[in-house]
C-alpha cells in the first residue's frame, strides 16, 4: 500500500490489510488511508513496543481522526511459558502454535476486534515489522497454501529491505543477505501454512470465545463465505 510513510503495508484479503508500526505513517499517511477506508487499526503489540521513536515522524493525533486504534497484544510480555521457547517477542513462525497453546484467548481476542470493526470499515492489523500475524486470515479467506506461505515471504522481504536501508532496530534483529534469506524464507513460508492447516482456524476461534456471529462478521471482512 502507498500510504505515505508505511513499512512494509500490504493487502491481505478483503478489508483487511497489514503493516510495520503505525508510528511510521506520516499525517498524510494517516489521510490517504483514511481516504482509503480504513477506519480501524489493531495494533498487536505488547505495551512496552508501542512507544514512539526520536526518528518517527511528528503527527499531531487529530491525523487518525476518524480511525480507531484497538490494542490486542498476541501474547503476555514475561510469561515464562513463552520467552524460554521464543524470547521477548514473537519473531518466527516456529513458535506460532505455541503462541495459539498458551494465549487461546489473545489470538481469539484480535479476531473479536475485528468482527467489531467490521461494520466500522476495513481494518489494518500491525505489529512491529508487520511479518508475520495475517496467516490466521487468510485462512479464512480462503487462501491456497501457496497464497499464505507467500504472504509470509512477501512481508518478510519487504522488512528485511527496511533493515538494509535503515538498520534493525535492536539487537534480536539483522538484515539477512540473499543467500541466506532465499531458504530461511522458503522454511519459514511452509511454517506458517503448517501451522495454520494444523490450526482449523475457524474451529479454534470458536472454541475460544468467539460467537459465530463474531467469525460470521470476520469471514465477511475478509471476503470470505459464512460459518454457516
Amino acid at each position: 500500500m502507498g500510504w505515505d510513510g508505511a513499512v512494509n503495508a500490504w493487502h491481505v484479503a478483503g478489508g483487511v490489510y497489514r503493516m510495520g508500526r503505525r508510528e511510521w505513517l506520516t499525517a498524510a499517511g494517516w489521510r490517504q488511508a483514511y481516504d482509503g477506508g480504513i477506519r480501524t487499526v489493531i495494533d498487536l503489540r505488547n505495551a512496552a513496543e508501542a512507544r514512539r521513536r526520536e526518528t518517527d515522524p511528528p503527527v499531531p493525533e487529530s491525523a487518525w481522526s476518524g480511525i480507531t486504534v484497538v490494542s490486542a497484544p498476541t501474547e503476555e510480555p514475561g510469561d515464562p511459558r513463552f520467552t524460554q521457547l521464543a524470547g521477548p517477542y514473537l519473531n518466527d513462525p516456529a513458535y506460532y502454535a505455541d503462541n495459539a497453546r498458551i494465549f487461546p484467548e489473545k489470538l481469539a481476542g484480535v479476531f473479536k476486534a475485528l468482527a467489531a470493526a467490521s461494520a466500522r470499515g476495513d481494518v489494518v492489523l500491525h505489529c512491529a515489522a508487520g511479518r508475520d500475524r495475517s496467516g490466521m486470515v487468510q485462512d479464512l479467506a480462503g487462501d491456497s497454501d501457496q497464497d499464505i506461505a507467500e504472504g509470509y515471504r512477501r512481508a518478510a522481504r519487504g522488512i528485511n529491505e527496511r533493515y538494509r536501508t535503515h538498520g534493525p532496530p535492536h539487537d534480536r534483529e539483522r538484515y539477512v543477505e540473499e543467500h541466506e534469506l532465499v531458504p530461511l524464507l522458503e522454511q519459514r513460508g511452509d511454517a506458517v501454512v503448517e501451522f495454520v492447516r494444523g490450526l482449523d482456524t475457524r474451529n479454534f476461534l470458536l472454541r475460544n470465545g468467539l460467537t459465530s456471529a463474531d467469525l460470521d462478521a470476520v469471514l465477511s471482512l475478509c471476503g470470505a463465505g459464512v460459518s454457516r
